[in-house]
Formats: C-alpha cells, sequence, structure tokens
C-alpha cells in the first residue's frame, strides 16, 4: 500500500474542478467535476489521486463523511496592505453622500493614503498577517494583493516590499501588483502623476510585482492614459490589469482586449461592444459584488448577461478599507444572490477562473493529480449548501501546500 502524508475519504462531494486548463466560459462554468464519496491522497504537498477508494496508507486520515471538499480559494484582486480604517464614512453613506462627496471632506481613498504613508513597513505587515489570518480561516489559500495606497515612490515601494514579505512568511500564498495608478495624489495633475509612474515608480518594481494595474475611470485615469501605463509596464516584464467601468462606462473593457490584459475587473458599466471584444481575447472578467454591496449601489453589474456574452468570470473580495471582507463563501453568496450566478458558477469563478487570473492555474484551482495540495473541507453536504447557508463561516479545515493550518 502506497505511503500518504494526508488522506481525505468519504466526501459526500468532492468538487474537483478538473476540466480544460483555460479560462472557463460559458456552460464551462457549471462543470464541477463533482466525485461523490470522493478521497485524495496527499503527499509533500502536492496531489498524489483523486477518486474512489484510494488505497493509501497516510500519517493523517480525515474522514469528510456529509461534508464537501474542494479547491481552496483564489482571491484575485485585494489591496489587502493598507493603514487605518474608514467607519466614519458608514454615516456619510447613510446620509445619500456620493464617494465623491465623501472624498472631499476628508474621507476616501486620499485618507487611507495618508495614513499607509505614516505606517511602517512593519506595522503594515503585522496589520496585512491579520487579515491573511482571517482569509485563510475563511478558505481562501491563494491571493493579489495591490500596493496603491502611496501614490509617491517610496510609499509604493514600501507596500510592494510588505507583500513580498508576506509572501514568504505566511501561509497564505500572495501575488502581487503594481497598483501606483491607483489615484491622483495632491499636488499632481494626472499627465505629471503618469509621467511619475511611468519614469521613476516602473523601473523600481523588478522582483517586487507579476501585474500592473491601472484604475481607468471618469476623474481618475483616461484611457489614454491607462494605455501610456500599461504599455510601460509590459517593458518591465509586468502583466496588464486594469479596474474598468466601475463607476462610469469608459472603454476599460475595450482597453483590457486591445492590450490584451489578463483581467478587466469590476465591469459594472461595461459595454456588451466591450464584453464582445474581452469574450473574443478571452480576457477574464473580475467581478466584486461586495464593493456595490458596501456603497450601496443599485446596480450590482450583470453578472449573467457578462457569463452569457462568452467572457469567463472570476470572483474576488476587493477588500480594502471601504469594502472590508476577508471572506470569499459571502462573495460567491453575493454573486448568486444579486448577480443572479448559479453556485456551480460562483465556485468556477472563485477557484480555477479566479487562479487564471492570476496566472497560476498550472498549479492551484482545481484538485487534480500533480497540482499544488491547496485544499478546504467544508462543513456542508453539498456545493450549493455555500450560497444557501449565508452568515456563517462554513469552513472546517484549511491544507494549504500540503500542511494542515487550520480546523475549527
Amino acid at each position: 500500500m502506497p505511503n500518504a502524508d494526508i488522506l481525505i475519504k468519504n466526501a459526500n462531494e468532492l468538487v474537483t474542478l478538473k476540466g480544460p486548463n483555460c479560462p472557463r466560459a460559458k456552460k464551462q462554468m457549471s462543470e464541477l467535476s463533482v466525485i461523490a464519496k470522493g478521497c485524495i491522497a496527499i503527499k509533500d504537498g502536492k496531489i498524489l489521486a483523486v477518486g474512489k477508494n484510494l488505497k493509501y496508507k497516510a500519517e493523517k486520515v480525515i474522514d469528510a463523511s456529509g461534508k464537501t471538499v474542494m479547491p481552496g480559494f483564489v482571491d484575485p484582486h485585494t489591496h489587502v496592505v493598507f493603514a487605518g480604517s474608514r467607519e466614519f464614512e458608514l454615516d456619510m453613506k447613510l446620509k445619500g453622500l456620493s464617494y465623491m462627496e465623501i472624498l472631499e471632506k476628508g474621507g476616501g481613498i486620499l485618507y487611507t493614503v495618508n495614513e499607509t504613508r505614516k505606517a511602517t513597513e512593519e506595522s503594515l505587515f503585522k496589520q496585512s498577517c491579520k487579515r491573511l489570518d482571517a482569509m485563510l480561516a475563511h478558505g481562501t489559500t491563494t491571493c493579489e494583493a495591490k500596493s496603491g495606497y502611496g501614490l509617491n515612490t517610496n510609499t509604493e515601494l514600501k507596500i510592494l516590499k510588505v507583500q513580498k514579505k508576506l509572501n514568504e512568511k505566511h501561509n497564505m500564498e500572495v501575488v502581487s501588483t503594481f497598483l501606483g495608478a491607483h489615484a491622483i495624489p495632491k499636488g499632481y495633475n494626472a499627465d505629471r502623476y503618469t509621467n511619475m509612474i511611468i519614469d521613476e515608480m516602473l523601473p523600481k518594481t523588478k522582483g517586487l510585482a507579476r501585474f500592473c494595474d491601472v484604475f481607468c475611470e471618469k476623474g481618475v485615469f483616461t484611457v489614454e492614459q491607462s494605455r501610456k501605463i500599461l504599455k510601460a509596464g509590459k517593458t518591465y516584464g509586468l502583466t496588464p490589469k486594469i479596474h474598468a467601468d466601475e463607476i462610469f462606462g469608459t472603454g476599460g473593457a475595450e482597453l483590457a482586449a486591445e492590450v490584451r490584459a489578463i483581467s478587466a475587473d469590476h465591469l459594472l458599466m461595461s459595454s456588451d461592444q466591450g464584453l464582445e471584444q474581452m469574450a473574443k481575447k478571452c480576457i477574464i472578467g473580475v467581478l466584486l459584488p461586495g464593493t456595490p454591496f458596501s456603497l450601496m449601489l443599485e446596480k450590482y453589474g450583470a453578472g449573467r448577461k457578462i457569463i452569457d456574452a462568452g467572457v469567463p468570470v472570476a470572483l474576488a473580495t476587493d477588500i480594502n478599507p471601504n469594502c472590508w471582507t476577508e471572506n470569499m463563501q459571502f462573495i460567491i453568496q453575493l454573486a448568486c444572490l444579486n448577480m443572479k450566478m448559479t453556485p456551480a458558477e460562483a465556485i468556477t469563478a472563485a477557484t480555477f477562473n479566479a487562479a487564471c487570473a492570476i496566472k497560476a492555474s498550472n498549479k492551484i484551482g482545481s484538485l487534480e493529480k500533480g497540482k499544488q495540495a491547496d485544499v478546504i473541507i467544508l462543513d456542508c453536504p453539498n456545493h450549493k449548501f455555500i450560497p444557501y447557508h449565508f452568515g456563517v463561516n462554513l469552513v472546517e479545515t484549511v491544507i494549504k501546500k500540503g500542511e494542515l493550518i487550520q480546523t475549527q
């Protein structure tokens, strides 16, 4: 009998996500490749075997009877490194103030920028570790993390260094994105700051980031400015990502297709033409239902429409001081209840397609032989319970790279 480190057996549903190793769209998003009464064997951080009635001698045997086993969640859009909180804005939101009005009263992103600039690397690391701990406890085993709360060279680099340290020291796997183009700092206009990003910041990102993102939005960065930044990022080996069409339809989806971004994120106001172009070039649409929820917006984005248009969809928390949630289960629930995605589509979006959105689907996002053993066990009988039983943490056990990290 072969040896394993961990054997999980008798899963009521073993949700493998086995399938093509490319972003899944339309009907493919509903194909979870579920094994009833499934087993998974793990050794040396990798998946040895997946199937039924596996015969392995293991140091740790976990009976998952009545439970659901699936890949760890992948969160492909976060702003997890920041200082300070903005709970004082809630009263303003409830009184009907817009985001721009809150910004004028000293809130918004520039408040967070000021707090983050003042924070030390050590302080940012400790605060971020606490958030990553909560994410891990709720089943997220890999996340993307963006800079963007510095808006000057020193602080942007400070955030990127913290993200690198988090990836090295924390159990969570952290993939880093440079987002110097998150807002326009005081004392600059957009063109001057764009040039600063290109000439001063981007050359210093070597070894600190894999992606370059930009907030392409009315009143922030135009399509032309965004194009310049993303093309410059490519010269430094950074793959483009775009905050696209969140508040206004500015042509962000079209730009994502033009520059062949790995993903376009938000898409609340994207045009049909933009979505069609994204679908043709297999650009992943990362939807962030927690954002309109926290902003109390009526429009959640047409998740059903985007999937039907052929865009491969991923889901993410967008964790930041204005959308503070570490819980991907909650995001799946919002996607189903408010974006009209099915449970199967939402799970694909939170696992395999999310891994594609950070160029990691070759090792995570599905449970297949040879892949990294990132596995979660949920105390529920099937995958449909995740959006059905909301308001609690259903994750009972987390395994990261074959290591048992946390159990309730």
